[in-house]
């Protein structure tokens, strides 16, 4: 299936920009991303659990009836799990679930939206929103049920409507769309071993993400709360001390200039107490090259300010990472650093994760420094995830929307080369090639339990609500504290979130 249109066609709408500032939504849908935002996963006047066996009959019926009937899917992690075969018995009323099933609640939970929604400018919710959501649901199904005939029909005509420039349900939309797209073309037929994404990424398309992502970190406060929090907590530890040493996983994500340690050694150089008497910081990373190019930024950004700083590379990945890489002194003291990195290292036998968390803890630093996307995207069904991850980004790119005119190329660029990549990602890839597993607090803080870890928590509301004064971000984002942990959000979506353990 060729989708070389449909991507030119994007492309183009990113070069011919129009720019009109004052350009508004034409139809003011309550449901493009700020309603979109308030609304829970499920409606919660339903009192539904994710997978619930039944539904009240008062339900009003699914918003769209299915064209098709799914073929009987094969097991796998993307349709069902063993124990809900039932031999193809249907005669138990308290059968467990199939996939078929699961299809059909998540028709008969957004019938429930739709019937909760109240009208805006007559027939425009049911004409454009609600209809855009129904579409990607429905070819989200076709696509788990490998049904290519539907899907791409639905796909035609999804690509009609959710566009790049459009509304910002539209564009959180364009890139779910690619998403499905690039999983359809990658479906094997039933029987088959299960669905895989691209191994490799063009050099073009890194080159755009990184772009981006400077973007991002200019633009979204996300990144820059995890730094501000990351930061405080580091130069908690390191007061008194004469000898410290951060090691940083991942590096500061890829950023081309280590903003989170150039913000840090300001910082210190500011402190009124003594200055540590040596800094080290040590990156860890698959780019040696670039990681030493950062560290030669850094460390003369800190001769300039009189501070001390050595700057070491291990050009490895975090499941290669071993103690004995690190050269740790006497009387130092330690802190790892991980910055949206540790999510990527969560496989389906969990045993990647638990071995790097083992590795830190046997390096017994005082504090590991864990920020990541407060999300649910690594659940075991595709549908499943499938929602989460529209519920999420519909809430950043609802928060782009207000901070940045439709029509402007960076904010274009942020949506489409760094956000879509995580979301094609989320829908498009299974298997080794599904790096972003995002995963909800609640879910960190078990696996940190079970390594051996315990909260520190990070009492720093006052501080951290300051800093978002400070930098100036649009109404609309709030900060909560959960459980010693501090949580970014839009309109109450938790987006990022920032903790702190001790062995």
């Amino acid at each position: 299936m060729s989708h070389g249109p449909y991507l030119q066609l994007q492309q183009q709408q990113l070069q011919q920009l129009a720019y009109n500032e004052e350009g508004e939504d034409e139809n003011g849908l309550k449901l493009t991303l700020s309603h979109m935002a308030k609304m829970a996963p499920y409606p919660s006047t339903c009192l539904l659990p994710t997978w619930d066996h039944s539904f009240p009959l008062s339900l009003p019926p699914p918003p769209l009836e299915l064209t098709r009937r799914c073929k009987k899917p094969r097991i796998n992690s993307d349709t069902m799990t063993p124990n809900q075969v039932n031999n193809g018995k249907q005669s138990n009323p308290l059968r467990k679930l199939q996939f078929r099933d699961h299809v059909q609640n998540y028709k008969q939970k957004f019938g429930v939206l739709e019937a909760l929604e109240e009208p805006v400018e007559g027939e425009l919710v049911e004409e454009g929103g609600m209809r855009l959501v129904q579409l990607l649901i429905s070819c989200a199904e076709a696509v788990a049920c490998r049904d290519r005939a539907q899907a791409s029909t639905l796909l035609h005509e999804l690509k009609a409507n959710a566009l790049v420039l459009g509304t910002s349900f539209q564009r959180v939309a364009s890139c779910f769309v690619q998403g499905l797209s690039d999983r359809l073309a990658l479906v094997q037929p039933l029987g088959a071993v299960g669905i895989i994404g691209p191994a490799t990424v063009p050099a073009t398309a890194s080159g755009r993400k990184e772009e981006a992502l400077a973007l991002a970190y200019e633009l979204c406060p996300y990144l820059q709360f995890g730094h501000f929090v990351a930061n405080a907590s580091i130069l908690e530890a390191f007061e008194g001390e004469n000898l410290v040493h951060v090691v940083d996983l991942g590096m500061t994500m890829g950023l081309p200039h280590g903003h989170q340690w150039r913000k840090l050694i300001d910082s210190l150089a500011d402190r009124t107490s003594p200055r540590p008497r040596r800094i080290r910081i040590t990156g860890v990373g698959a780019q040696g090259d670039r990681l030493k190019a950062i560290g030669n930024e850094l460390e003369f950004c800190a001769q300039k300010l009189g501070i001390n700083l050595e700057f070491f590379v291990i050009e490895r990945n975090l499941e290669n990472f071993s103690p004995e890489d690190l050269e740790l002194e006497e009387g130092e003291v330690l802190v790892v650093n991980s910055m949206l990195q540790l999510h990527c290292v969560v496989k389906e036998s969990r045993g990647a994760l638990n071995s790097v968390l083992q590795m830190i803890h046997e390096l017994s630093p005082r504090v590991l420094v864990l920020v990541e996307q407060d999300a649910s995207h690594n659940g075991p069904f595709f549908l499943g995830r499938f929602m989460e991850a529209l519920h999420y980004y519909s809430a950043i790119f609802d928060s782009l929307d207000a901070m940045l005119p439709r029509y402007d190329t960076k904010r274009a660029k942020v949506e489409q080369f760094y956000f879509a990549e995580e979301i094609k990602n989320i829908v498009s890839c299974e298997g080794p090639a599904r790096v972003e597993r995002h995963e909800r607090v609640d879910q960190w803080r078990r696996r940190m339990s079970r390594a051996g870890f315990q909260p520190a928590p990070i009492k720093r509301m006052a501080q951290a609500k300051q800093w978002l004064d400070k930098v100036r971000a649009c109404e609309g984002y709030t900060i909560a504290e959960e459980k010693g942990c501090l949580v970014l959000g839009w309109k109450s979506k938790p987006i990022i979130a920032a903790s702190c353990w001790k062995c």
